[in-house]
């Protein structure tokens, strides 16, 4: 069942609205390397990551904060209660969800990837120690 993001807060807790196949890879690299800039998630997207970044915020699953000329992306509760994180800050699901990944022997580069169906061309991301 689809629902309307502005109705998700009113839904019983057992029901999750679902997220679009092709929002999954940026969903992944903010997890995976959040906090990031949104100027980096468009250079491993392209520029379809400004899309991505609105509706996932629009779902809730992310916030985007202004710095400087950029926004700074994180994920939200509704983000960690939805992938079945067990913590909710950030940084810990920034951990758990490198975990899965590494547990899956993959980069997030290759996990977004995957999350895309193999469709979607991504690209590495070494992060400098400003975003960490």
């Amino acid at each position: 069942m689809e629902v309307k993001p502005s109705l998700s807060d009113r839904m019983p807790g057992g029901v999750r609205p679902d997220i679009p196949q092709r929002l999954m890879p940026a969903a992944a690299l903010i997890a995976y390397h959040q906090p990031m800039s949104q100027s980096t998630l468009v250079g491993m997207l392209g520029q379809r990551a400004y899309d991505h970044v609105r509706e996932l915020s629009a779902m809730g699953l992310i916030s985007r904060r202004r710095d400087g000329l950029t926004r700074r992306l994180m994920t939200t509760r509704r983000f960690a209660e939805y992938f079945g994180a067990p913590d909710v800050e950030s940084s810990k699901v920034r951990a758990w969800f490198r975990k899965q990944a590494s547990d899956a022997g993959m980069t997030g580069a290759e996990l977004a990837a995957s999350l895309s169906g193999g469709q979607a061309t991504i690209m590495e991301y070494e992060p400098s120690g400003e975003e960490e």
